[in-house]
């Protein structure tokens, strides 16, 4: 249900049959949290100090943030309504600009320095007053203008950090050339010659070098070049906007993939307490009129994903956002996320710059893919399978590409120091799950992982993913695991089958002599504990509201299993954990563990469901049957689908 506190206009379903919501909804929302950042604003306007844990960049610079990331959603709001809208909305951060960039004021915002996070608000600020020129710049006296001018030249020639970060550059010293100021050409060329190389094929970016795959391709890589085309103009961008545009074309005809019905995206990568920013490009697409998405779908998940957080607490009883997902939840933050860090989902309102008549808001809502049928979805480019199923809508992606560590020198033999980020580097993520995430339960690594356990239980890590094969219903990976005192590398290479609503797992595992193999499904997490039953060769959690995970041994657990004795009961269960989660204080995680293995090669397969659906695992383990030799598994499904891995 909305909660009542936001006030928002009936729904209109004729128009929304999916969602009830019109631009009107947009906008109540809008104003509902930029009013709410008013008690927190310092009294020239020019920080918003807001409650929550301090991000590493300090007070001053977080109380920027908190001005810069909602005037984006301000200047949303401003000009899609063509300067229409509360008087004090402008005056407020138009106030904000003279307190802030006056160095004799006690609000001053600090400068502008190499890689320093005031780059990052920077870019913010300078969208937002280029795309609110009219109502602001241009009735600001002129000394204010040359003061805002004076800050913005820090970029000038500055150094940013080799990722996104190289966009933030782009758009304020693009800014600067609008306004007739100084600026650098070349800062602005090389920048944007450096995303070139990050560009993979298929609409798909990583952020900066490796395998960076999450929503920063989306709410970064293909929205800022496009914003900053819109302030170049077509007479001053090179003939770069048509490439920008093509390549978001060609990204989202995928996008719609990784959202649920119930309008929740898929739950993976960092910074996800940026929430809803995750509709950036769905918007820019239509922006940019490139989108191949229909008006009527481009609105259905729009005001879908929005709702959902909305119906969840986001934002919350005072109108808030708070650093985590739907409440406070800072495991899946980073050290330098502040309490205004949030407000980057200001990017999900660019849709208000589409004027009211635009088919976007006035044509019927479309259903999502997963609405319409099954989706099976591959993307070689990330190394990424999508997996939607039509019955409860739940949007599942099997992590086969996406790490988030530095490119290595020798892939093959690399040990590196670096710690997985359970972010990145499970083999599931969903719709409807997030992984166990709080730093006691990452050191276990239990969920949307198969590790090798040392005799005093300590998992191998999967640090560093290497891709096989993405293609049709599947694809594979492999990694290097270690263990505590052992110099060798064992390497793991999983394929994933996808089939109906489950996935297949097949592992081939090398491992030392004794060595243990565990196994975990999906964690789900709920207010209340999640119920958890086991056997012999399965394990299952289930939420209140009747989310299920299981994992069921399929192959190659140990000899028992075959047979279905019950030997095998205590290699089974569900792991418990509290605060460790988004998606509740509770959570579980099934797993299957082995006997101990003797040395060398070995396979491993297991059925992995995620479901709204009753599961029965007994059941499901006589819906595969699996013949493996030395070089193949061969699966034969109970229509008789039959897939050589």
């Amino acid at each position: 249900m909305t909660p009542p506190h936001l006030h928002l206009p009936p729904t209109d379903r004729l128009l929304s049959s999916r969602t009830g919501w019109t631009r009107a909804h947009w906008e109540v929302t809008a104003d509902r949290m930029l009013d709410a950042l008013v008690p927190y604003a310092t009294p020239g306007f020019a920080q918003y100090r807001l409650p929550g844990r301090a991000s590493w960049s300090g007070v001053v610079s977080d109380g920027l943030e908190g001005y810069a990331r909602s005037f984006l959603m301000a200047a949303f709001r401003i000009a899609g309504a063509r300067g229409d809208v509360d008087p004090k909305l402008i005056e407020r951060y138009a106030q904000g600009l003279v307190t802030g960039t006056d160095p004799a004021s006690a609000e001053a915002w600090p400068k502008l320095t190499d890689c320093s996070q005031q780059m990052v608000e920077a870019a913010s600020i300078a969208v937002g007053l280029h795309e609110t020129r009219p109502w602001i710049w241009d009735k600001l006296d002129t000394r204010v203008q040359e003061r805002v001018v004076d800050w913005f030249s820090g970029f000038v020639g500055g150094r940013t950090w080799d990722n996104n970060w190289r966009l933030f550059q782009v758009v304020s010293e693009q800014f600067l050339a609008s306004v007739g100021a100084p600026y650098n050409r070349s800062d602005i060329e090389s920048n944007l010659d450096r995303i070139e190389d990050w560009y993979v094929g298929d609409g798909w970016y990583t952020d900066g070098d490796g395998r960076n795959f999450d929503y920063y391709i989306g709410w970064a890589m293909h929205l800022y070049p496009l914003l900053w085309s819109r302030i170049a103009g077509p007479d001053d961008d090179g003939g770069r906007t048509e490439i920008y545009r093509q390549r978001l074309s060609r990204f989202l005809e995928d996008y719609p993939h990784f959202f649920g019905s119930d309008g929740a995206p898929v739950h993976q990568g960092r910074s996800l307490t940026y929430r809803f920013a995750a509709l950036a490009p769905v918007w820019m697409g239509a922006l940019a009129d490139c989108t191949p998405l229909a008006p009527g779908l481009t609105r259905r998940l729009a005001s879908g994903t929005l709702r959902h957080f909305v119906e969840r607490g986001v934002p919350d009883e005072r109108g808030l956002l708070t650093l985590g997902w739907y409440d406070t939840f800072l495991p899946s933050t980073q050290p330098y996320s502040g309490p205004a860090s949030p407000y980057w989902a200001s990017k999900a309102f660019l849709g208000l710059l589409l004027p009211a008549d635009h088919p976007v808001w006035t044509e019927r809502e479309l259903p999502l893919p997963v609405e319409e049928s099954d989706q099976y979805t591959a993307l070689p480019a990330p190394g990424w399978l999508l997996h939607g199923t039509r019955h409860d809508g739940i949007v599942r992606l099997v992590n086969h590409g996406s790490d988030h560590n530095p490119p290595a020198a020798d892939d093959a033999t690399e040990t590196g120091p670096e710690e997985e980020d359970p972010h990145y580097a499970k083999l599931g993520y969903s719709t409807a799950t997030a992984p166990e995430a709080a730093p006691h339960a990452s050191a276990r690594t239990v969920d949307g992982h198969l590790a090798l356990l040392a005799p005093d239980g300590t998992p191998s890590r999967r640090r560093r993913i290497h891709p096989l094969r993405c293609e049709d219903r599947l694809a594979s990976s492999w990694y290097a695991a270690r263990l505590p005192g052992d110099d060798r590398a064992y390497r793991i290479e999983t394929t994933s089958v996808l089939h109906g609503p489950w996935e297949i797992r097949v592992h081939r595992v090398e491992a030392p002599q004794g060595a243990v193999v565990r196994e975990g499904g999906h964690a789900v997490a709920h207010s209340e504990r999640p119920h958890a039953s086991s056997g012999p060769g399965w394990a299952m959690a289930r939420t209140a509201d009747g989310l299920t995970s299981a994992v069921v041994a399929l192959y190659g657990w140990d000899t028992e299993e075959a047979t279905g004795t019950a030997g095998d009961a205590d290699r089974s269960g569900v792991a418990r954990d509290v605060q460790s989660n988004a998606y509740g204080p509770h959570s579980a995680v099934p797993y299957l563990r082995s006997c101990p293995r003797p040395s060398g090669p070995g396979v491993h397969v297991s059925l992995v469901a995620l479901s709204r659906d009753a599961v029965h695992p007994e059941a499901l383990r006589t819906s595969v049957a699996v013949r493996a030799d030395a070089d193949t598994v061969v699966l034969t499904f109970l229509d008789g689908t039959t897939v050589t891995v």
